[in-house]
């Protein structure tokens, strides 16, 4: 049979396009090339144990300003809310009944010195008589007695007369140290200081401050454990303000109570903060970040490389041999962007940070170091270009 040349040339084609088809499915059948995973290699290292706390500054001295004669009260000398010397006058009460009281123990003092003059000179009187049993023995102690109740009514009348000097020096009201005075709490013209010490303000020392916060139990313990017994001496508090500006000047621990508070399960601790600006309130609530010491061998790695499941906690690394494996481990707390490993890892362990979900434990990837900016860097990808004819 003659064929027609059209259909010999449109069968060579055909089979020359199966054949194409065939060698493309051949090579698109290879085996794919592995994964490339960014891992970091882990050393272990001294990490600093930290918390975020919340407390509450307190004043470093609070002194209570009272009344402590009975009088009115006449005028308030300071400016509240001013700083003050210790020795400074606040207030002034009317000292008339103390200036009375004090000219009543000198005329005391001046009587007792009196009776004591001539109860003297009738002991010696005594004394010189006696070995001439001139006198009675009875008529010399009797001058020696009455010499003995004169100097001891002088002394009396001394005493009377050096407190009466110091209510009259209270009439004056000073402050008992360096710090701000706070609101006048009694008017000018009250009676003050009659039966109870009156409060007429507060001086509180503020250029250097406490923070009072508490720490769990179970938290305690947990950084007892990560410190390996260390001490906790040196351990340093930075403040963070309500804004969320961080305080320049850190504080350091200064008290550390040894009771459990049994309505919150916590312990008392306090730190000292310096104030010399006087910036900080007392009063104010602030975030803590406290340094407790040192954690040794552990091991920082990023937040992405954790994972979950049902299982626990856990990072795939990529061991010598090129392939991905699954690793348990402990992770205590996060810190600055990281977690914070004490057990699972070993020195040098390549752990995964990104591709993870290209990761399979058991298959091989290409390890590549991880660079944390590197998709922050890398331009977004635009359209492709259009085909030319």
């Amino acid at each position: 049979m003659i064929m027609n040349p059209r259909s010999v040339a449109l069968a060579a084609a055909l089979a020359l396009a199966l054949s194409a088809c065939g060698g493309g499915n051949e090579q698109a059948g290879g085996a794919p090339p592995p994964p490339e995973l960014g891992v970091i290699k882990v050393q272990p290292a001294s990490v600093p144990l930290q918390k975020d706390l919340v407390g509450r500054l307190a004043s470093y001295r609070s002194a209570d300003v009272r009344a402590r004669v009975p009088g009115v009260l006449q005028r308030r000398v300071y400016e509240e809310g001013r700083d003050v010397r210790e020795g400074q006058v606040l207030f002034e009460i009317d000292p008339a009944q103390m200036r009375a009281e004090v000219g009543q123990a000198q005329a005391s003092l001046a009587s007792a010195q009196a009776n004591y003059a001539n109860a003297k000179a009738a002991a010696d009187r005594a004394r010189r008589l006696a070995p001439e049993k001139f006198i009675s023995r009875s008529d010399l102690d009797n001058a020696l007695a009455a010499e003995r109740s004169g100097s001891a009514a002088v002394k009396q009348a001394e005493a009377a007369l050096a407190n009466a000097r110091i209510n009259l020096g209270y009439a004056t009201v000073r402050s008992p140290i360096n710090g701000r005075a706070g609101k006048q709490q009694v008017t000018e013209g009250a009676l003050v200081g009659q039966g109870t010490a009156t409060l007429l303000t507060t001086v509180d020392q503020i250029d250097q401050l406490y923070v009072n916060f508490s720490l769990g139990v179970s938290e305690l313990e947990q950084i007892r454990r990560a410190l390996g017994g260390q001490s906790q001496s040196e351990t340093q508090v930075q403040v963070i303000l309500p804004d969320g500006t961080v305080y320049q000047r850190p504080g350091t621990l200064d008290f550390s109570g040894d009771v459990v508070d049994p309505a919150t399960g916590a312990i008392a601790l306090r730190a000292r903060v310096p104030n010399p600006d006087k910036t900080l309130l007392p009063g104010t609530y602030v975030t803590l970040k406290a340094t407790l010491g040192n954690q040794a061998n552990a091991y920082l790695v990023p937040q992405a490389a954790l994972q979950r499941d049902a299982a626990g906690s856990y990072v795939l690394v990529v061991g010598g041999d090129g392939k991905v494996a699954r690793k348990g481990v402990t992770a205590d707390r996060s810190q600055a962007g990281n977690w914070v490993i004490s057990n699972g890892l070993a020195a040098g362990d390549q752990v995964v940070v990104s591709g993870i979900q290209r990761a399979v434990p058991g298959e091989a990837a290409k390890a590549t170091p991880w660079q944390p900016d590197a998709a922050k860097g890398k331009p977004a990808a635009g359209p492709a270009p259009a085909a030319k004819d």
